[in-house]
């Protein structure tokens, strides 16, 4: 408070408690002016000390009625009044969180309706802060889906942004309560964005902002408004940097700028590579304010039962063969000291290569007919699932192709139903999605994963994986479509997994990022460091799980260099083999020069396919394809008497001998010999002598 230099006793004793000090009870401070005011005493306020007291009164005022919904949300009215439909208490409690902090991050998992927590956040605030323009930004594949979402659960008109640019600027002035538009869409229309005040903005999906160097996260964050909300079930998915650019977005303050956040919790080597985390106590602490996560499992008595079926299949000797032939590409690769850029070309194509053959041979060499045992088992499980009436299927696969193959096991049954992969246009979307819940004679849904965000298909009550992703979370992101809040009947799902394939060994797969998600969001936690491997050992790591390896304790230096000795080793082996079989190239040739040459005849032709027939049966192929035939010795002998002749051939003299003592002679060599050594244009024609540091070597 700003005073005269005299006053009278009167407002000497209002005044004198809150004089020349800050005013942290706004409450006492209006009761104060009210008592200035009735003794005649002009009192101005300045228009920031209004938007302060005004803050503070709502803060105050909110944080009755948030303490009132989380000290029971059981119980409390609003579950039932503040939407169309009744929340449940986790749900009306996540409201009420969000708008206690004004700008937060809702963390729940998947399936635990943050669509409808949103709503629910924005109503809250239209009663409690008169607010009236909200701003939702979310992927395009679910922009239809927060339209039905509007239209179930809130009397709140809204506005679709669609068309093209010159149509998108006037639908963001619109009249709505709420505008919903996707990333893609705030990137090209940012000005247009910019124009309107917004008084709440969410972001759904908000690990789109992850990348906090991206073009699209730095729009985004340019972005103003007094409420906002991120919506995202994995705000943390590879690194602390994740999470540290979605918080920014809610506070650029809290974490504190990038810099001193990354010294804070990273760990690193001299050459500022992450080797781990830490800290993470205090930063949970730190988050604790505006960051709420749910569990599946917190939350399970709220949803109908789950029940989970893994059915292992043989696979055929032609998914074996295929599988077999890609994981030794891998395995030589995981053996090598060192993994580069060609490396890793190679590893990724042999890795989609095996999971492919897996499902079938199809996928892998587009021959007819293909080889599926999952196929086969696929079709008996769909025949004993729709002959039950009750039963509405959701089916999953990584390919497309692989999805051409299963629709006509389905079009046999005369089952009706839909199809949705990456190929249907974002428009056709919802119209699939309503089909496939209100249509009762619509028995399945096959989607790839395009179809395993976003969507509620509650109709459902089974889901099929017929293969497995790479990451753990989108198979669950595909069983929430189905297992999700508003499902009310129990839940069956079937994991398909081909025996002996890299299937067996894909979700045991350990990831780092897990535990640090959980040590970092999990506000019960007690981790409070977590150790990462460097990139490529962490790789070589998880590929060994997915070999099937399980090494019982880390690597000495005595074991690296035995290792790097034995990768020498193969190498060396390699070479020797690819010279031997030159050598024995050469000498055949020779050997097809040296023998007359006759017309071929019927007879000879039907010999020689006999031979090539017996003698391919004998060879087998490299990874890269060359053929391959192993020698194998009667004994130990047989070795020493081929050294004993190598050495004996290449018997040189131990001194120098003079090129001009005549009666020296020449060494001589026979030209296949050295054929592996020296390219064949580069051995003379005729009889002739090169130098050597000993002696005169000449050609035979």
């Amino acid at each position: 408070m700003l005073l005269p230099d005299k006053l009278d006793d009167g407002i000497e004793r209002i005044v004198s408690p809150i004089k020349d000090s800050a005013i942290q009870d706004v409450h006492d401070l209006l009761k104060r002016i009210s008592q200035l005011e009735a003794l005649g005493q002009d009192v101005m306020i300045y228009p920031d000390a209004e938007e302060y007291i005004n803050q503070r009164l709502f803060q105050d005022r909110i944080a009755s009625v948030v303490t009132e919904i989380r000290n029971n949300p059981k119980q409390h009215p609003l579950r039932t009044d503040l939407l169309k439909t009744e929340l449940l208490p986790y749900q009306i409690d996540g409201i009420a969180f969000v708008v206690g902090a004004g700008r937060a991050i809702l963390a729940d998992d998947m399936g635990l309706g943050k669509t409808i927590q949103g709503i629910g956040v924005a109503e809250l605030l239209a009663r409690e802060a008169n607010i009236k323009r909200v701003l939702i930004v979310c992927p395009a594949s679910v922009k239809s889906q927060w339209r039905s979402e509007m239209q179930r659960f809130s009397q709140r008109d809204y506005q679709l942004v669609l068309g093209k640019a010159s149509e998108r600027a006037e639908q963001y002035n619109n009249e709505c309560f709420f505008t919903i538009c996707n990333y893609e869409q705030v990137l090209r229309d940012i000005m247009s964005i910019e124009q309107v005040k917004w008084d709440l903005i969410i972001l759904d999906e908000g690990q789109r902002i992850k990348n906090w160097e991206a073009k699209t996260t730095r729009v985004i964050k340019g972005l103003r408004s007094p409420y906002a909300l991120v919506l995202s079930g994995t705000p943390l998915e590879n690194r602390l940097d994740d999470l540290f650019s979605v918080a920014e977005f809610i506070d650029d303050q809290r974490l504190g700028p990038a810099f001193r956040f990354f010294n804070r919790h990273r760990v690193v080597d001299e050459n500022g590579k992450v080797l781990g985390y830490k800290n993470l106590t205090e930063l949970r602490e730190r988050l604790q304010p505006i960051l709420l996560r749910r569990t599946r499992a917190a939350v399970m008595q709220d949803l109908p039962p789950r029940t989970t079926e893994i059915m292992r299949i043989a696979p055929t000797e032609e998914q074996v063969d295929l599988h077999k032939a890609n994981l030794r590409i891998v395995s030589s690769i995981v053996r090598k000291p060192y993994i580069n850029e060609m490396d890793l070309l190679r590893l990724r194509k042999a890795l989609l290569m095996c999971r492919m053959s897996a499902d079938s041979t199809f996928l892998v060499d587009k021959q007819t007919p293909g080889y599926s045992s999952k196929l086969a088992a696929l079709d008996d499980l769909l025949g004993s699932l729709l002959a039950e009436e009750d039963r509405k299927i959701i089916l999953f696969s990584e390919w497309t192709t692989m999805l051409g193959l299963i629709e006509p096991l389905i079009e046999k049954r005369g089952a009706d139903y839909v199809r949705l992969d990456g190929s249907v246009p974002q428009k056709q979307r919802l119209q699939l999605v309503q089909t496939f819940q209100k249509n009762p004679d619509c028995r399945l849904f096959i989607a790839t994963n395009a179809g395993a965000t976003g969507l509620n298909l509650q109709a459902a009550n089974t889901v099929i994986n017929v293969d497995l992703p790479w990451n753990p979370a989108v198979l669950e992101q595909r069983v929430a479509r189905a297992h999700r809040m508003g499902q009310k009947r129990s839940v069956q799902v079937f994991v398909l997994v081909t025996e002996n394939t890299i299937e067996e060994n894909l979700l045991a797969t350990l990831s780092a990022k897990h535990e640090l998600a959980l040590a970092t969001l999990d506000a019960k936690s007690e981790i409070d460091t977590v150790d990462l491997a460097s990139g490529m050992e962490e790789l070589k790591a998880r590929l060994e799980v997915l070999l099937g390896a399980k090494p019982d304790a880390p690597i000495d230096e005595s074991e690296k260099t035995r290792q790097v000795d034995e990768a020498q080793r193969l190498v060396h082996r390699e070479k020797v083999a690819l010279a031997g079989g030159q050598l024995v190239t050469a000498a055949f040739a020779m050997l097809n020069e040296l023998v007359p040459s006759r017309q071929p005849t019927e007879v000879s032709h039907r010999f020689a396919d006999n031979i090539k027939e017996r003698l391919s049966d004998c060879f087998s192929k490299d990874e890269q394809g060359r053929p391959q035939l192993t020698v194998t010795l009667p004994d130990s002998a047989a070795l020493d008497n081929l050294v004993g002749a190598l050495s004996r051939l290449m018997d040189l003299p131990s001194e120098p001998t003079n090129r001009t003592d005549s009666t020296k002679q020449p060494t001589v060599v026979s030209k296949s010999i050295l054929a592996s050594a020296i390219p064949l244009s580069n051995v003379p024609s005729q009889p002739n002598s090169i130098a050597c540091d000993t002696h005169d070597v000449q050609w035979q």
